[in-house]
């Protein structure tokens, strides 16, 4: 069916997008991939044709859009080239927001510019070791010293964290101990700041470009200039964006769940066996005819919970629903997927082998699908 969710200027902006990845990215992601890390200079590279600011005003050299199909488009390409650049989406889709929405007139001065070309590259620290989901766990402290904040304690699974020039790092900085919402707060470290050390790089099944590590805080000591939105507002400025953060992970496991699919059709139009081509086999047909299927309804009910996000209706329930759905279907798509492409498909340089492993962590990370049904259920009054 004929998707009506973009305008020529998202088209426009499709084959711009193309184009980079085909000439910046494609001919060196092998290379990357081994290395276990995407190149900093990336950044700004995808700065310098608008990627990096689409969305920061035109005032500090950015688009000055908050269209956030813009953003669906960056991550379609990217699975369309069959290259994860995980740390793109975070910057993207979760991190900036919470500079667009919370930074003062003189944080926008400081930071907007170098967001805008890719000059500044950001990351969010919110989990912690024993603490995933539960963000109201969170025990990394900052208490006030004058005209400071002194951070102490560790985070854990940081996409782009040994990359980031600024990290937002979820603290409390006080609150009820009857209320463990209570007391959270934003503070934005800068790289380099004494105290503050990025620890191993974790060594994960997927997402090989995607450095993920540990970040440690000792004694930090953080401008108090440094806090993004109001003291104590934490927990409320995570569960604002916490919608889109869900939203983008469903994006992207349609978008990868899409490629695995056309993928596979070319492979067994092509791969013989018992002297004919697998794609004329019965079973071959029902199970990419299955999945068709379940891509197309994917696709329908992602394609209105971003609409539903740009008219600034989609609940938290709706999110949860989206991502739960879309998550799931991408891990039965791609693992049949990989089926079909048999003994090869276990093989990396196959490319869906790598979509297989980086497929497995959608329905984990940004509220596991246990943590969404409990969200759906509440909806539902249960």
């Amino acid at each position: 069916m004929r998707r009506r969710l973009y305008e020529p200027e998202h088209e426009e902006f499709r084959l711009l997008v193309r184009k980079v990845i085909e000439r910046e990215v494609t001919p060196f992601y092998e290379r990357w991939r081994a290395d276990g890390i995407v190149p900093r200079d990336l950044f700004r590279t995808l700065g310098a044709v608008g990627v990096m600011g689409f969305a920061v005003p035109e005032e500090f050299g950015g688009g000055g859009t908050g269209d956030y199909r813009f953003n669906v488009v960056v991550q379609e390409e990217t699975a369309r080239a069959v290259v994860t650049l995980g740390g793109l989406r975070t910057h993207l889709d979760i991190v900036l927001p919470y500079f667009l929405a919370f930074a003062d007139a003189a944080q926008r001065a400081r930071w907007f510019p170098g967001l805008a070309t890719g000059d500044l590259y950001t990351a969010i620290a919110m989990s912690e070791p024993g603490v995933g989901s539960d963000l109201a766990g969170i025990s990394t402290t900052a208490r006030r010293d004058g005209e400071h904040y002194v951070v102490d304690g560790a985070k854990t699974f940081i996409t782009g964290g040994e990359l980031a020039d600024l990290v937002v790092v979820v603290v409390r900085t006080g609150g009820d101990p009857a209320d463990r919402r209570a007391g959270l707060s934003l503070l934005v470290v800068e790289k380099g700041t004494p105290g503050f050390t990025v620890g191993r790089r974790l060594h994960k099944l997927g997402l090989a470009t995607q450095d993920t590590v540990e970040l440690a805080f000792d004694d930090v000591r953080v401008p108090a200039a440094n806090l993004l939105g109001e003291e104590g507002s934490g927990f409320t400025a995570l569960t604002r964006n916490l919608a889109q953060e869900r939203l983008a992970i469903a994006v992207g496991s349609v978008a990868q769940a899409t490629t695995a699919h056309e993928q596979t059709v070319w492979y067994v139009r092509d791969r013989n066996v018992f002297g004919r081509p697998l794609g004329q086999f019965q079973n071959t047909r029902f199970e990419l005819a299955a999945m068709a299927a379940e891509l197309e309804a994917g696709q329908a009910l992602l394609d209105a919970a971003v609409l539903a996000h740009l008219d600034g209706e989609l609940t938290p329930a709706d999110a949860a629903k989206t991502k739960l759905f879309c998550t799931e279907m991408q891990g039965r798509v791609v693992d049949r997927c990989l089926q079909l492409h048999g003994g090869y498909g276990y093989v990396t340089e196959y490319p869906i082998a790598r979509m297989y492993a980086d497929a497995r962590v959608t329905r984990i990370y940004g509220g596991t699908s246990e943590v969404l049904k409990m969200i759906i259920s509440k909806s539902l009054g249960l």
